[in-house]
């Protein structure tokens, strides 16, 4: 019966190729074979290796390795050209949570993860210190101008500044990394970098130095924080990181068809790994195992698209798209032109969902993707219409691994189901669900596991993620408009001033 089934879904595909002579493509027999029993399967699998390995599947850790190799396997036997391409990332986790106290003359502990607080930065060093707190080149008030702070920004910011005291810097003009390296260099023990104190920047910030080569603790702290820290007199302050954060290796796996043109690549991907905290079922189990349904029933047609496919499952994702940027970095120009489209799927069965697809000609965001992406918007629009299930954009918000590939202007689109972002009610009375609750309530969390889903989002997004893959796979049209060197992606790239989620200055 499977032999049966394969063998019509063959004839139809061939069918659907034969009669491709534009981009309308008929994608009814693939999107037939992708199923979210077939998706929930390879889901299951990513499930028992995070249970085999300390419940989870993050970058460098022996839960990703493992589901490297398993994909692999299995897209090596299904007659891919594959590659596994490592690169060196920059890893950070917290292992408990981090204290800042005003030890005296007012003993004060400071709130953890609270907006009145203080929160880790992102590649930390580890350490628990004790000191005089010591202001750097304060603006108190703050200017009126925000971003106009240059504390800590020069190295002549600390002149006179005491060994062993703890720095308290104001957020503004330059990268906090330079801001504690400068520190750091000055004998300080530690950095507090609060927030600069106009409206808007008064709140602790979710900060990264973005890489691990500060050895000293490192926070980013409410304006009040900071105020009071640099302004009570003889303040003596404790602050205590108790982290990881060093170079890891990794690696992605990249998949190709065979066969195809390859001067008119289509790039498919979704990252691998999960956050440390968990396996990362739906974030980004979902799109990954979708990604390797599709390439395993398209492999068993027989059928030769006529682009070339390159299936990719991205690693570090979660540490700052690291993975797909290595990917990126590694092109040549060439290549670059080559590369007709890039689809990413990121979080596509979120149980609590609603169902997004990406803002290509910004339209209802203001953040276009480079010329062409518009038309990848087209193709997943028309086919929610042609379906009957509505959909709302969603922005090109740099947080997806789609983000260094709009930097050089390839274009891209894609689908996503919600993460930590609450539910309206308005939404809930289109997709159903839960109102004034986040889309994944298990969002980079530990409870993101096989359960953590929605059997009814996955089902309706694998088939549109399937439609848009054979769509762009079988078209003998090119991506009209597409243009490598557009103004828009050197904006995009330009403009981008975080890693991830987590914001550099």
């Amino acid at each position: 019966m499977r032999t049966m089934k394969l063998t019509l879904l063959a004839a139809a595909l061939l069918a659907a190729q034969q009669s491709t002579a534009a981009v309308s493509v008929d994608t009814e027999a693939f999107r037939a074979a992708i199923t979210a029993d077939g998706v929930r399967a390879h889901q299951v699998e990513l499930q028992f290796i995070a249970d085999a390995n300390e419940g989870t599947r993050a970058a460098s850790t022996p839960g990703y390795k493992a589901s490297l190799e398993h994909i692999k396997l299995l897209v090596e036997l299904a007659g891919y050209v594959v590659t596994v391409q490592p690169f060196e990332f920059p890893y950070f986790e917290e292992l408990s949570q981090a204290e800042l106290t005003q030890l005296a003359p007012v003993p004060t502990v400071y709130p953890y993860a609270d907006a009145s607080g203080f929160i880790t930065m992102s590649y930390s060093g580890a350490g628990d210190v004790t000191g005089p707190a010591e202001g750097v080149d304060l603006q108190l008030p703050p200017a009126a101008t925000a971003n106009s702070s240059t504390s800590g920004c020069e190295p002549e910011d600390f002149a006179g500044f005491t060994p062993g005291s703890i720095a308290i810097i104001q957020r503004g003009s330059c990268s906090f990394l330079l801001k504690a390296q400068n520190a750091q260099a000055a004998g300080a023990s530690g950095v507090v970098i609060f927030n600069e104190g106009q409206p808007g920047r008064t709140d602790a910030f979710n900060g990264t130095l973005g890489e691990p080569s500060v050895s000293i603790p490192v926070v980013g702290a409410a304006f009040a924080v900071g105020e009071d820290l640099a302004t009570t007199p003889d303040v003596q302050a404790r602050v205590f990181v108790d982290a990881i954060s060093e170079t890891r290796s990794t690696a992605n796996l990249i998949a190709e068809t065979p066969g195809g043109r390859d001067d008119r690549v289509v790039v498919v991907g979704a990252h691998l790994d999960s956050v440390p905290e968990g396996p990362g079922i739906n974030d980004n189990g979902s799109g990954s195992a979708a990604l390797l349904e599709m390439a395993l029933r398209l492999a068993e047609t027989g059928i030769a698209p006529v682009n070339q496919l390159r299936f990719a499952w991205w690693g570090a994702e979660e540490a700052g798209l690291l993975g797909s940027q290595a990917y990126v970095d590694g092109l040549s120009a060439r290549d670059i032109k080559d590369i007709a489209v890039n689809l990413n799927f990121d979080m596509i069965g979120s149980p609590n969902f609603a169902r997004f697809v990406y803002d290509g000609d910004g339209s209802a965001t203001g953040t276009a993707g480079p010329n062409g992406s518009d038309n990848i918007e087209q193709v997943f629009l028309k086919y929610f219409a042609d379906q009957g299930l509505p959909v709302e954009p969603t922005a090109f918000d740099g947080r997806s691994d789609y983000g260094p590939f709009i930097a050089v202007g390839i274009p891209a689109g894609g689908l996503f189901t919600g993460a930590e972002g609450i539910k309206t009610p308005e939404q809930a009375a289109i997709y159903g669900g839960v109102a004034g609750e986040p889309y994944d309530p298990c969002y980079h969390l530990a409870c993101d596991t096989f359960d953590n889903n929605s059997d009814e989002a996955l089902e309706q997004m694998a088939d549109a993620a399937a439609h848009a893959v054979f769509t762009f796979a079988m078209t003998t049209s090119s991506v009209n408009g597409t243009d490598k060197s557009s103004d828009k992606a050197k904006k995009y790239a330009d403009a981008l001033d975080y890693q991830g989620n987590k914001l550099r200055r």
